[in-house]
């Protein structure tokens, strides 16, 4: 009797340290669930802004070239071009410190000969001339005289200047601060635009901005849509457009 009452003893106490194990499993079970889950619910919307702008800032350059096969005949030929060229810009209004010229840069110029037929063909280079060139560049806030001397500058062919004009390039100077303004207005239009998401759901409320990646800036043609994963900056055209994008995150309450 005293037996069997020992072992009711241990089989119960045995029942108590199963039971003990077994609840702080699943304790720890729900608190590995709870700890887990997701922090919060959030929603990930893209703003965006657009603007036109004009152009402030004109480049634009030009090649002249000479040939002759004498080497300081070439030069006194490109000097007398270059001189002449610089006096046509000069005439149409273009400001003396508005104008760079570089340096001249010379090379040798061969032709290809062919002597002989059949299997005495032979090709061989000649020597043709020395050619020379120098390229005259103007920088300017004056875009609209500039835009239409390059235009213009072809009439120097007719005075026998062999010039190669280059298209214009257009600039904005003042993009820095705009970009920062418009990165405020894209990230206005996100959070507009999650508030009218959430207002139409009705059944929750937009919360704290969790997180916002700035995105990209393009800088297009007036009228393009065009968009580069690291941004564009057109140099092409007069007018652009200016788009930016911001992608936030925000909490759902």
């Amino acid at each position: 009797m005293i037996e069997i009452e020992k072992n009711g003893r241990l089989i119960g106490t045995v029942a108590i340290a199963i039971a003990v194990v077994a609840a702080t499993t699943i304790a720890a079970r729900s608190w590995e669930r709870v700890r887990t889950k997701p922090r919060e619910r959030d929603m990930k919307v893209t703003g965006s802004a657009k603007r036109r702008i004009v152009s402030d800032l004109i480049e634009w350059s030009a090649v002249v070239s000479a040939q002759n096969p004498d080497r300081t005949a070439a030069y006194r030929a490109l000097h007398e071009q270059m001189a002449r060229t610089h006096a046509f810009l000069i005439e149409k209004g273009i400001q003396e410190d508005r104008i760079s010229i570089s340096s001249a840069a010379v090379q040798e110029l061969f032709d290809t000969e062919v002597v002989g037929t059949g299997e005495q063909r032979v090709e061989r280079r000649v020597f043709k001339a020395y050619g020379i060139a120098q390229s005259i560049t103007i920088r300017s806030t004056d875009v609209a005289k500039v835009e239409k001397v390059s235009r213009q500058i072809t009439d120097l062919l007719e005075q026998g200047v062999s010039i190669t004009s280059h298209a214009p390039s257009y600039l904005y100077t003042k993009l820095g601060g705009l970009k920062i303004e418009m990165l405020a207005e894209a990230s206005k239009d996100a959070r507009t635009r999650a508030e009218n998401v959430v207002r139409s759901a009705g059944s929750t409320q937009l919360g704290r901005l969790l997180e916002a990646d700035m995105g990209i800036i393009n800088v297009n043609p007036a009228n393009s849509t065009e968009t580069s994963e690291g941004g564009r900056n057109d140099t092409t055209s007069l007018d652009k457009d200016i788009i930016t994008i911001v992608h936030a995150d925000f909490e759902l309450e």
